[in-house]
Protein backbone atom coordinates (compact mmCIF):
# COMPACT_ATOMS: atom_id res chain seq x y z
CA UNK A 1 0.00 0.00 0.00
CA UNK A 2 2.51 2.48 1.12
CA UNK A 3 4.57 2.14 -2.53
CA UNK A 4 1.36 2.55 -4.42
CA UNK A 5 1.05 5.49 -2.56
CA UNK A 6 4.22 6.72 -3.28
CA UNK A 7 3.78 6.09 -6.57
CA UNK A 8 1.22 7.98 -7.16
CA UNK A 9 2.34 11.03 -5.09
CA UNK A 10 5.34 10.78 -7.86
CA UNK A 11 2.73 10.94 -10.72
CA UNK A 12 1.02 13.76 -8.83
CA UNK A 13 1.06 17.17 -11.26
CA UNK A 14 3.06 19.88 -9.55
CA UNK A 15 4.88 23.04 -10.43
CA UNK A 16 8.87 23.70 -10.53
CA UNK A 17 9.27 26.21 -7.87
CA UNK A 18 7.77 27.22 -4.72
CA UNK A 19 7.12 30.94 -4.52
CA UNK A 20 4.34 33.46 -3.04
CA UNK A 21 3.58 37.21 -3.70
CA UNK A 22 2.43 39.72 -1.47
CA UNK A 23 0.95 42.93 -2.11
CA UNK A 24 0.96 45.01 0.65
CA UNK A 25 -0.21 48.45 1.12
CA UNK A 26 0.04 51.14 3.77
CA UNK A 27 -3.19 53.03 4.38
CA UNK A 28 -2.15 55.80 6.06
CA UNK A 29 -5.26 57.81 6.43
CA UNK A 30 -7.11 54.21 7.74
CA UNK A 31 -3.97 53.53 9.89
CA UNK A 32 -3.67 49.82 8.35
CA UNK A 33 -1.82 47.74 6.15
CA UNK A 34 -4.05 45.74 3.21
CA UNK A 35 -2.19 42.64 2.73
CA UNK A 36 -3.03 40.30 -0.29
CA UNK A 37 -0.53 36.90 -0.39
CA UNK A 38 -0.81 34.66 -3.89
CA UNK A 39 0.12 31.16 -2.78
CA UNK A 40 -0.05 27.57 -4.75
CA UNK A 41 -2.84 25.95 -3.71
CA UNK A 42 -1.31 22.52 -3.24
CA UNK A 43 1.57 23.99 -1.11
CA UNK A 44 -0.77 25.48 0.89
CA UNK A 45 -2.76 22.97 1.96
CA UNK A 46 -0.03 20.89 2.60
CA UNK A 47 1.33 23.09 5.17
CA UNK A 48 -2.12 23.59 6.58
CA UNK A 49 -2.42 19.91 7.19
CA UNK A 50 0.72 19.17 8.81
CA UNK A 51 0.21 17.67 12.14
CA UNK A 52 -3.14 17.19 11.55
CA UNK A 53 -5.24 14.07 11.41
CA UNK A 54 -7.62 15.81 8.59
CA UNK A 55 -6.16 17.00 5.58
CA UNK A 56 -6.92 21.05 5.28
CA UNK A 57 -8.81 21.18 1.57
CA UNK A 58 -9.36 24.63 0.81
CA UNK A 59 -12.42 24.17 -1.90
CA UNK A 60 -14.02 22.55 1.57
CA UNK A 61 -17.06 24.86 2.60
CA UNK A 62 -16.72 25.17 6.58
CA UNK A 63 -14.77 27.44 9.32
CA UNK A 64 -11.97 24.92 9.32
CA UNK A 65 -9.88 26.05 6.12
CA UNK A 66 -10.08 29.74 7.61
CA UNK A 67 -9.12 28.80 11.13
CA UNK A 68 -6.19 27.07 10.02
CA UNK A 69 -5.34 29.73 7.67
CA UNK A 70 -5.80 32.46 9.83
CA UNK A 71 -4.08 30.54 12.76
CA UNK A 72 -1.13 29.81 10.45
CA UNK A 73 -0.80 33.48 8.97
CA UNK A 74 -0.71 34.88 12.89
CA UNK A 75 2.49 32.07 13.14
CA UNK A 76 4.28 33.10 9.84
CA UNK A 77 3.58 36.66 8.02
CA UNK A 78 4.49 38.72 11.81
CA UNK A 79 4.19 42.65 11.34
CA UNK A 80 6.09 44.66 13.95
CA UNK A 81 7.18 48.75 14.57
CA UNK A 82 9.89 49.79 12.90
CA UNK A 83 11.21 49.17 16.74
CA UNK A 84 10.40 45.75 16.71
CA UNK A 85 8.36 44.99 19.70
CA UNK A 86 5.82 43.07 20.16
CA UNK A 87 3.71 41.85 17.16
CA UNK A 88 0.79 43.95 15.22
CA UNK A 89 -2.66 42.04 15.12
CA UNK A 90 -2.86 40.45 11.90
CA UNK A 91 -6.40 39.84 11.13
CA UNK A 92 -7.64 37.47 8.46
CA UNK A 93 -10.40 38.56 6.04
CA UNK A 94 -11.04 35.27 3.59
CA UNK A 95 -9.56 33.69 0.37
CA UNK A 96 -10.30 33.44 -2.88
CA UNK A 97 -9.30 30.41 -5.66
CA UNK A 98 -7.31 31.70 -8.91
CA UNK A 99 -6.56 28.65 -10.79
CA UNK A 100 -3.91 26.53 -8.94
CA UNK A 101 -3.41 29.07 -6.49
CA UNK A 102 -5.42 31.29 -3.58
CA UNK A 103 -5.49 35.30 -2.96
CA UNK A 104 -5.57 35.20 1.33
CA UNK A 105 -7.00 38.59 2.23
CA UNK A 106 -5.60 40.17 5.79
CA UNK A 107 -4.98 43.80 7.13
CA UNK A 108 -3.26 44.88 10.47
CA UNK A 109 -4.43 47.76 12.14
CA UNK A 110 -1.22 50.05 13.13
CA UNK A 111 -1.44 52.68 16.07
CA UNK A 112 -0.26 55.53 14.50
CA UNK A 113 0.95 56.92 11.31
CA UNK A 114 4.01 55.19 10.27
CA UNK A 115 7.50 55.73 8.08
CA UNK A 116 8.36 51.84 8.42
CA UNK A 117 7.93 48.32 9.62
CA UNK A 118 9.81 44.94 10.51
CA UNK A 119 8.17 42.32 8.56
CA UNK A 120 8.40 38.53 8.88
CA UNK A 121 7.46 37.07 5.65
CA UNK A 122 8.49 33.25 6.28
CA UNK A 123 4.96 31.56 4.43
CA UNK A 124 5.76 28.21 3.50
CA UNK A 125 9.39 28.61 4.34
CA UNK A 126 8.98 25.67 6.78
CA UNK A 127 7.85 23.75 4.09
CA UNK A 128 9.95 24.05 1.16
CA UNK A 129 13.52 24.29 0.72
CA UNK A 130 13.72 26.70 -2.37
CA UNK A 131 10.68 28.68 -0.92
CA UNK A 132 10.60 32.12 -2.09
CA UNK A 133 8.14 34.82 -0.93
CA UNK A 134 8.51 38.16 -3.14
CA UNK A 135 6.48 41.31 -1.00
CA UNK A 136 5.43 44.28 -3.70
CA UNK A 137 5.04 47.25 -0.45
CA UNK A 138 3.23 50.80 -1.83
CA UNK A 139 3.33 52.91 1.02
CA UNK A 140 4.40 56.59 1.30
CA UNK A 141 4.52 56.93 -2.38
CA UNK A 142 6.68 54.72 -2.96
CA UNK A 143 6.95 51.51 -4.15
CA UNK A 144 9.68 48.72 -3.10
CA UNK A 145 10.15 44.68 -3.74
CA UNK A 146 11.68 42.49 -0.99
CA UNK A 147 12.57 38.91 -1.53
CA UNK A 148 11.61 36.50 1.72
CA UNK A 149 13.32 33.28 1.93
CA UNK A 150 15.17 30.99 3.58
CA UNK A 151 17.62 32.95 6.23
CA UNK A 152 16.68 35.75 5.52
CA UNK A 153 12.61 36.08 6.76
CA UNK A 154 12.81 39.32 8.50
CA UNK A 155 13.34 42.79 6.56
CA UNK A 156 12.89 46.19 7.79
CA UNK A 157 10.88 48.30 5.19
CA UNK A 158 11.14 52.07 5.70
CA UNK A 159 9.32 54.86 3.26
Amino acid sequence: MNLLLAWLLLLAPSHAYHASITEMRYNGPQKQLEISIKVFTDDFEKALSQGQKVPVRLATPGPLASARTAEYLRRQFVVKTASGGTPLGLQFLGMQAEKDAHWLYCKVALPRTMAGLQIRQAVLLDMFADQSNILNLEAGGKKQSVLFRAGHEQELVTW
